[in-house]
């Protein structure tokens, strides 16, 4: 029989569970009349039972009553009286007899009145006594923490409504209950109480929470009671920290968010940071107990990886001497969690701030911080190695980088080797991210900055921004996050680049040459960035010999990646690699049989970034021979014919129109094998459309025609429609529009037409006579049949020659053709004079800067961000190098019609060319 050997009698029958046979410890008494153990007739139950076991009566309920505390407390006193402690002259009391009769009286009362205020009475009468006690306090406790006081004890808690006695008999069972486990375990071994106990805490009785603490309930009841609500409501309605109840409540909070996993807590973690209570938290840092200063560690550190704006409250108010104190005392555990908070107190979005926060961490405290972090270090687990290392390194470099560090030394190794352990994926994981952290730069929420900031390096500057507007959003921060000091950033990163590649000669590279060939993706895609990061750094540091080291680990991973992701921003990181290895020659020799593939991908990097724009000129510049770079492959022809000559191309939101001689404007889209497909044809012109102009500003398309109009068309995804026409008294040639003007050549006559949409126009330029236009900043281009140029400015109408025309009358005409504004140079094509079809001039000072020596006659031009295009009047087009202007190739119509007008597409991958028997011809740059 259970307890046989405590004691001497048999128990009587109705002490004893008919199913069990065992005494009862939760008797529970039903609406039979007949009395089981709580877990012996729930179990009866939970397998499908719905009658009473003995009398085979139908239950009404299934819902069992709570505990019988009458026989409960009847079995507990024939427990006391049976066992031989309650015979033995060993248990005789030799004490005050005063103290002891009354503390007998006042237990009797509590044990065996019926009348709810006797009992309640004598609850009163046992916590004065207990005040009172000094030396016979242990006699008191012995005599209190019987079975029977602490049943009495809980059935005032399950019946009285006395807030007073309530109060009394918690505090006197918290008293027992930190000194003697065994009435924990009385207390906890019936559900019903521990539940009564957790009312009385939501009801108000905060001494409640205390008692709740001893019985160290796990996270999971916890939460399912119901009680982080109130919890958090009392920590945060003290403002001065508080006593008892409130270390407690931090001590339960913490063991809730200790035990849930990472999906369960967010919910929690977000109630902690919106109440006040986080306040409260970080007071618990500096608590006198270790457990307390634990546990605030604990929850707060979980709030900063759930939810990271909250480190900027906590870096205001925290206290680190405390914690460095209790580092050397505390268990593995917990001494990790303090690590791991600290070093995310350095993810801050100011390089200052860190900085200051790192020199707390290093200054504070008894003993030496970076001492004792080695220390750990060296036992550290190979999961939890990688944190304490990157925050040692962090440390050790707010002096200046030393020729001999241990501690850097130290970290390093680490780091290194816990990357390189393709047996433990999360020390990998952790190592790779400790390195990309130590970059330095953060958002508000602590989110590391590293690959949107890398991207914006490459000329992808939109993705930064997108990243922080997104942070802010995710995060609800509603203020403009601070500027960040480039240059504080600046030496930091240098810093800390320069002792990460130095270390064992650039041996990082083929830790993470390693990593991205991982099979596991999160750590390849780390190991990238971290590479594309130091690999760009090293443009920056002073070159000793550890970018060949670099170069021979990581060049051909670049080289794969750029030519085979579609990923956009995974090219660009390997560009920004690339971009440091063309620097030196041994690097471009490496890239040679790839170049094509490189020229490709950067052609379509270009418009996007401007690292791929100069990158493309120092691979201009490197080879003699520019036709081995560039070369075009003829894609497809349109025959319009049926509608005359292709008179104007031009390019806009993905659509490609073309204006014919007979009034029809035509809208193409590419299609599967670069064909072109045509969407819509419209025919409001009742003459031919002579100029197409595109207004990016406003997102319009302006067609002239020579029927003596200018319409206005929006662009949509079906094509294009009118919403204005703008009437004109003269026939329109070569418009060229602005945002509140339009230009344009009159048909026959002198002069440059300059009209303002509300309806006033002007001549300018009158005594010449105008072949070609180019508008740019309110300054107009015109190119005349005299062979001159000038620069109007539309604002003054300033008049500045550019190129003085012939004024012989006998002089064969050289009209210049052709005009386009690039990058602050003028373009001008034409018949050959002086032995150059094309000239370029700086619009800044009419400097002449070069020319194109080509031999044909130029009718239209286009000039790309690498190549000059050149129409010719014979049926070809002549492809130049900008930068050292020499010809690269030649293309050849189908037909010897004259060239009327090119174009190329957003990404200047697709030249798309107009005749004059009404073919629409395109290449590709291969």
């Amino acid at each position: 029989m259970e307890d046989g050997s405590k004691v001497l009698h048999a128990p009587p029958k109705d002490f004893v569970c008919p199913i069990t046979t065992h005494i009862f410890h939760d008797p529970v008494t039903l609406e039979t009349g007949q009395t089981y153990e709580r877990k012996a007739i729930q179990e009866w139950i939970d397998r499908g039972n719905s009658t009473c076991p003995i009398t085979r009566q139908d239950l009404h309920t299934t819902h069992l009553p709570r505990t019988n505390y009458v026989l409960k407390r009847l079995i507990a006193s024939w427990q006391e009286q049976s066992s031989p402690a309650a015979v033995s002259p060993k248990s005789v009391i030799t004490t005050d007899g005063t103290m002891i009769t009354e503390l007998r009286v006042a237990i009797t009362e509590l044990c065996t009145s019926e009348i709810l205020r006797e009992a309640e009475a004598g609850v009163l009468r046992i916590e004065g006594l207990w005040k009172e006690a000094k030396r016979e306090v242990e006699i008191v406790r012995s005599m209190l923490s019987k079975p029977p006081v602490i049943n009495g004890f809980v059935e005032i808690l399950l019946t009285s409504l006395d807030t007073q006695v309530l109060r009394a008999a918690v505090v006197l069972l918290t008293e027992l209950g930190s000194r003697d486990q065994g009435v924990v375990q009385a207390l906890t071994r019936v559900d019903s109480d521990v539940e009564r106990i957790v009312q009385l805490f939501k009801n108000g009785l905060v001494e409640a929470v205390v008692l709740l603490h001893l019985l160290e309930p796990s996270g999971l009841s916890l939460v399912e009671m119901d009680l982080v609500v109130y919890l958090l409501g009392l920590l945060a309605s003290r403002e001065d920290g508080g006593g008892v109840p409130e270390t407690a409540a931090l001590l339960l909070l913490s063991r809730i968010v200790r035990s849930y996993a990472d999906e369960n807590v967010v919910e929690i973690v977000r109630s902690i940071v919106s109440s006040r209570a986080i306040e409260r938290i970080m007071i618990g840092l500096g608590g006198e107990e270790v457990e307390e200063r634990v546990a605030a560690v604990s929850i707060l550190l979980r709030c900063i990886l759930e939810d990271g704006k909250c480190r900027n409250i906590i870096v205001e108010k925290v206290e680190i001497a405390p914690l460095l104190e209790v580092f050397l005392v505390v268990s593995d555990g917990e001494r990790f969690e303090i690590v791991h908070f600290l070093s995310e107190l350095v993810k801050l979005n100011r390089r200052s701030l860190n900085d200051k926060m790192l020199h707390v961490i290093k200054d504070e405290g008894t003993f030496s911080t970076m001492h004792t972090l080695v220390l750990y270090l060296q036992n550290a687990s190979v999961d939890e190695a990688p944190i304490v290392a990157g925050l040692l390194l962090q440390l050790d470099l707010l002096d200046e980088p030393r020729k001999m560090s241990i501690y850097r030394e130290e970290a390093m190794d680490t780091l290194i080797s816990c990357l390189r352990n393709s047996e433990s994926p999360i020390a990998q994981i952790c190592a790779a991210e400790t390195l990309l952290s130590l970059q330095g730069s953060f958002s508000y929420s602590g989110k590391s900055l590293s690959r949107a900031l890398l991207l914006k390096r490459a000329g992808f500057d939109r993705t930064y921004k997108s990243f922080m507007r997104k942070d802010q959003r995710r995060h609800n921060i509603s203020a403009p996050q601070p500027q960040h000091n480039m240059e504080d950033e600046g030496e930091w990163e240098k810093k800390v680049a320069f002792v990460v590649v130095s270390h064992e000669f650039g041996l990082v590279f083929e830790a993470l040459a390693e990593g991205v060939k991982s099979s596991f993706k999160e750590l390849q895609s780390v190991c990238f960035m971290i590479a594309a990061w130091l690999v760009y750094m090293l443009s920056i540091l002073p070159d000793t010999g550890i970018r060949g080291a670099a170069r021979v680990c990581l060049l051909h991973h670049f080289i794969s990646i750029f030519k085979s992701d579609n990923n956009t921003e995974e090219r660009a990181l390997s560009m920004l690699g690339l971009n440091t290895f063309i620097r030196d020659p041994e690097g471009l020799q490496d890239l040679a049989g790839h170049m094509k593939d490189i020229l490709k991908g950067l052609r379509e990097l270009k418009k996007s970034s401007a690292m791929a724009f100069e990158m493309l000129k120092v691979f201009s510049k490197e080879h003699e021979n520019s036709a081995d770079l560039w070369n075009h492959k003829e894609l497809s022809q349109q025959d319009c014919s049926i509608n005359g000559e292709v008179l104007t191309l031009a390019c806009f939101k993905g659509k490609i129109f073309s204006g014919h001689s007979d009034g029809t404007i035509k809208v193409w889209i590419g299609g599967e094998e670069e064909q072109l497909h045509l969407i819509q044809q419209v025919q409001e012109h009742t003459k031919a459309v002579t100029s197409l102009a595109v207004l990016h500003s406003s997102d319009k398309v302006y067609s002239g025609s020579l029927d003596r109009t200018v319409r206005v068309w929006t662009v949509t995804e079906e094509g294009i429609y009118c919403e204005q026409v703008e009437e004109m008294k003269d026939q329109i040639n070569n418009l060229v529009v602005a945002n509140s003007i339009a230009c344009y050549i009159p048909q026959g006559g002198g002069g440059i037409k300059v009209h303002s949409w509300n309806g006033a126009s002007k001549l300018v330029n009158q005594h010449k006579y105008a072949k070609c236009l180019a508008l740019v900043q309110g300054r107009l281009y015109c190119g005349c049949q005299d062979n001159s140029i000038q620069e109007i400015d539309l604002v003054t109408g300033t008049v500045g020659n550019i190129q003085t025309g012939s004024k012989k009358l006998l002089v064969k005409s050289n009209p210049i053709h052709a005009l386009q504004v690039h990058e602050g140079l003028l373009y001008a094509g034409g018949p050959s004079f002086d032995g150059a079809n094309v000239k370029i001039w700086s619009t800044s000072n009419y400097g002449l800067i070069g020319s194109l020596q080509s031999t044909l006659d130029v009718r239209t031009l286009a000039v790309s961000s690498e190549l000059v295009y050149l129409g010719c009047k014979s049926g070809s087009i002549e492809v130049w190098c900008k930068n050292k202007h020499t010809r690269v190739e030649t293309l050849h119509t189908s037909s010897t019609a004259k060239i009327l007008c090119i174009a190329f597409d957003a990404n200047q991958d697709i030249l798309l060319v107009g005749t004059s028997d009404g073919t629409i011809q395109t290449w590709g740059l291969n």
